[in-house]
């Protein structure tokens, strides 16, 4: 698949946003409930100013990859990790990685975290159960440290991909 990753402009947010609604349902259909897309939905305007902010004020790496047919079908975001280092994890965290369904197996959420994190060590939050992620995640050198998290939508187990872990 041609592919084209590129760092998102203000003008991007609106479909980022969609994007955005669309892929947490694709990725997420039976591990949560449907109301909490339906919320996402309903607050879409929410959702398209926030990602203007988001953009404009560079606050996280954002990184867009949209197809050769000019279709937006994937994100990431990196940002200094938000969670304390003290414990020896990665400074880098990955707070999101997502493709559409459609695209799903072509290479576009590989490119998405190469040009994202390259080989730096890192760390994310997965939602328990999202076994299409774990494994992705886990080919891509990362692993489970043993921590989870209690969100709104379920139980989140971060994973570390870290040199020193490997060595």
């Amino acid at each position: 698949m041609s592919l084209r990753v590129a760092a998102p402009r203000v003008e991007d947010a609106e479909a980022l946003a969609d994007l955005h609604l669309d892929v947490w349902e694709e990725a997420y259909a039976g591990l949560m409930p449907a109301s909490v897309f339906e919320e996402r939905r309903a607050r879409r305007d929410e959702r398209v100013a926030s990602w203007r902010t988001i953009i404009a004020s560079g606050s996280s790496d954002n990184l867009l990859a949209w197809s050769s047919d000019g279709t937006l079908v994937g994100f990431s975001s990196t940002s200094t990790g938000r969670d304390d280092p003290a414990d020896g994890l990665p400074a880098l965290e990955l707070m999101a990685l997502y493709v559409r369904a459609s695209v799903y197996g072509t290479g576009v959420g590989h490119a998405l975290l190469t040009a994202a994190l390259g080989s730096r060590d890192a760390y994310l939050w997965v939602l328990d159960g999202n076994a299409r992620a774990i494994g992705f995640y886990e080919r891509q050198g990362f692993a489970f440290d043993g921590v989870t998290k209690v969100e709104d939508v379920g139980v989140e187990r971060r994973m570390v991909r870290s040199s020193s872990m490997m060595g």
